[in-house]
């Protein structure tokens, strides 16, 4: 089975991914590359796809992760119905969401400010 991994490259401090397609039972270091199918960088939100080899990729079943199908979508490459987009609409739960500040008492939160700009 193949996937369509983003691969590192670039110096330390400036990364720099490739749109690699892997064989996906092995570790992403070393796992075969079959093909580069673009370039990501993060740093300027620039992305180059080759949208007709990652068709062909994608049609023949390789899977693509959550970060490269948004790469993908952003690039017009159609997803087959079985690609999970990732929904970031979802967040963490809060461990103790009374102990926010925004969910304190409003006269509690006067009464501190008060007594820092006396002392």
């Amino acid at each position: 089975m193949l996937a369509i991994r983003l691969q590192r490259v670039g110096r330390t401090g400036h990364a720099i991914y490739r749109l690699a397609v892997q064989e996906a039972q092995r570790n992403p270091s070393s796992g075969r590359v079959i093909a580069y199918i673009g370039t990501y960088n993060p740093h300027t939100k620039e992305s180059k796809v080759q949208t007709e080899l990652a068709q062909k990729y994608l049609d023949n079943g390789a899977q693509p992760t959550p970060r490269v199908v948004k790469l993908l979508e952003a690039a017009g490459v159609k997803l087959p119905k079985w690609v999970k987009a990732h929904d970031d609409k979802q967040s963490k739960a809060v461990r103790n969401p009374e102990k926010l500040r925004k969910n304190q008492p409003k006269e509690e939160v006067a009464e501190v400010a008060t007594e820092t700009t006396e002392a």
